[in-house]
């Protein structure tokens, strides 16, 4: 989560979306925020995937962020300023739990297309996509341990370490490091890299197009199939975790460090 800039525009104009030859587009389009996320747009990503599973017209959908700085750099911090109980905190992780779930089960194959940042709840969403692809610019992390001492819910520490494995997950999350374009493909972050924005974008083009030619059945009886494998965790299985850092002292230091452009002092209570 990296972005502290209010939104004033709609999410229908910050969270473009179009379908053009049986291929959807998602667009994140808010390149002065590093297309940080407000939770408007969270919503219409979940509607917009709940959508496709009604339109059988559509056989692929590309997610890439506006502007070559990021993908998407997380959710706008100026959306926890109202966080006063630890029920804003469980409803927060519930809501990103729930959009995350809606993209990962969406019927048709999901593409992210990579530039730039790629943080927090922008890397959540890259993660829960069927196939990644990259620019050299992309960066990836999870950099919490260093901004606001928040914490991932139980089900997206799952899916991260199922992605790339339990002692990855805790090196990534302990530095608070960003993870650069090759050493993400060498890792299984992303399955390929190309050279610039304008070769990512091509290729996310003609990977959507060779991908919504096969057989959508059993593309979406593999997609499915590895989500069963999946742990399957209750929503109740880490809400003291979410309590324990949302409620506490470090997070409103955190909060407010980063939206003052300065170094937090950590004290762990």
């Amino acid at each position: 989560m990296q972005n502290g800039a209010a939104s004033t525009a709609s999410a229908e104009e910050e969270l473009l979306f179009e379908v053009r030859d049986g291929i959807a587009r998602v667009l994140f389009n808010r390149p002065q925020a590093r297309n940080a996320l407000t939770f408007a747009m969270y919503e219409r990503l979940a509607a917009i995937c709940q959508s496709l599973d009604r339109d059988a017209s559509v056989k692929a959908m590309i997610l890439t962020g506006a502007g070559d700085k990021a993908f998407a750099a997380g959710t706008d911090i100026s959306q926890f300023r109202a966080f006063k109980t630890a029920e804003d905190a469980l409803a927060y992780e519930s809501r990103i739990d729930r959009v995350l779930g809606a993209l990962e089960r969406c019927r048709v194959p999901t593409i992210a297309a990579i530039a730039g940042a790629c943080t927090g709840g922008g890397a959540g969403i890259a993660m829960v996509c069927d196939l990644r692809i990259a620019a050299r610019s992309a960066r990836f992390g999870f950099p919490i341990a260093r901004t606001l001492g928040n914490c991932l819910s139980m089900t997206n520490y799952a899916r991260l370490a199922n992605l790339i494995g339990a002692a990855r997950t805790k090196e990534l999350v302990f530095t608070a490091r960003l993870v650069e374009a090759a050493e993400a493909q060498a890792i299984g972050l992303v399955s390929e890299v190309v050279e610039d924005a304008a070769a990512l974008a091509a290729r996310a083009e003609a990977l959507a197009e060779l991908v919504a030619g096969h057989a959508p059945l059993t593309l979406r009886a593999t997609k499915e199939a590895l989500r069963r494998l999946q742990p399957r965790l209750g929503r109740e299985e880490g809400e003291d975790l979410i309590r324990m850092c949302y409620t506490s002292r470090d997070f409103r230091e955190g909060m407010d460090a980063f939206l003052n452009k300065r170094p937090p002092k950590w004290t762990g209570s």
